[in-house]
């Protein structure tokens, strides 16, 4: 349903958009879409768990910015990549193990964790962008022959995701722990532990996703990423992913934030004010959200 969906406003926004199919219009909405995909690849783990992470709009330029600061100092873009991964596979087992031990609700947990994160970083920063990244950009900017590096990450992250959720034991007690809790813990699954490690991989995918992000930009801005958070778990939500938790694809996640970036293209493009624009993203995952409770 979501495919013949994807390509109904394929079919739209070219007929509407004269621009729509130019090609750089097209590279634009993809590196869009690169980064609305590895968010909601990570928010696809904790749907099906059971969670859910309202902290991406603070974590993108908290991590991002963190990992523009580790380049300036090492001037080594993998360091500072790989520095950026383990601050948010960190954070993100901070965040569960605060949700699983204190059993406060994920949804209050995430939205101070934003507000933190995108407060401290102001501090860190004074509010002022980082310049002169180096190397850094080639995350964002880089390409491999014809092939941008940022979408070969795109398809790495989401074949680890995939594979991991679809293909392995861990996978199959995500699902359990989210489809029924007291089931999986009267059957010895450890549910807290599968949780934490859920917020760790959701952590590592948004911290690639910051890094990506702020690469493509060419500097580390404490002020962008906002959006980003709504964009995900939208697209998560449309390409198949429950809020009651228990079932969903990566595979969904994909074509669910293929839907959100070729909308938010061709609203753009048709110069639809921002406030309808919220209008029409609101309306839609109202809709997805009616689909899912009508489904169960």
């Amino acid at each position: 349903g979501v495919v013949v969906l994807l390509a109904v406003l394929l079919v739209v926004a070219a007929v509407l958009c004269l621009n729509f199919t130019k090609i750089r219009n097209l590279q634009n909405l993809l590196r869009q879409i690169v980064t609305i995909t590895i968010i909601a690849s990570g928010a696809c783990f904790m749907l099906v768990c059971g969670q859910i992470n309202m902290a991406y709009d603070g974590l993108i330029p908290c991590i991002g910015c963190m990992s523009c600061i580790i380049m300036v100092h090492t001037q080594n873009p993998w360091v500072a990549l790989f520095g950026g991964l383990l601050l948010g596979g960190l954070i993100g087992y901070i965040v569960g193990t605060i949700v699983t031990r204190l059993e406060i609700p994920a949804f209050l947990v995430t939205l101070a964790v934003s507000s933190i994160a995108s407060g401290g970083i102001m501090v860190i920063t004074g509010g002022i962008k980082i310049n002169d990244l180096g190397s850094f950009t080639m995350f964002g900017k880089g390409s491999i022959g014809p092939v941008w590096i940022s979408v070969l990450m795109m398809f790495l992250a989401m074949i680890i995701c995939h594979v991991l959720l679809t293909k392995s034991s861990f996978g199959r007690k995500v699902y359990a722990v989210g489809g029924n809790r007291s089931a999986a813990v009267a059957s010895g699954i450890d549910a807290g532990k599968i949780i934490r490690t859920v917020y760790v991989i959701d952590g590592m995918t948004t911290a690639l996703a910051a890094v990506l992000f702020m690469s493509r930009l060419g500097s580390g801005q404490p002020t962008a990423g906002q959006g980003y958070a709504f964009d995900a778990i939208t697209g998560a939500v449309v390409g198949g992913c429950s809020i009651y938790g228990g079932s969903g694809s990566v595979l969904g996640c994909l074509v669910g934030a293929c839907i959100v970036g070729v909308l938010n293209n061709m609203l753009n493009l048709l110069n639809v004010s921002s406030y309808w624009q919220n209008v029409f993203s609101g309306a839609i995952i109202l809709m997805a959200v009616l689909i899912d409770i009508a489904t169960k």
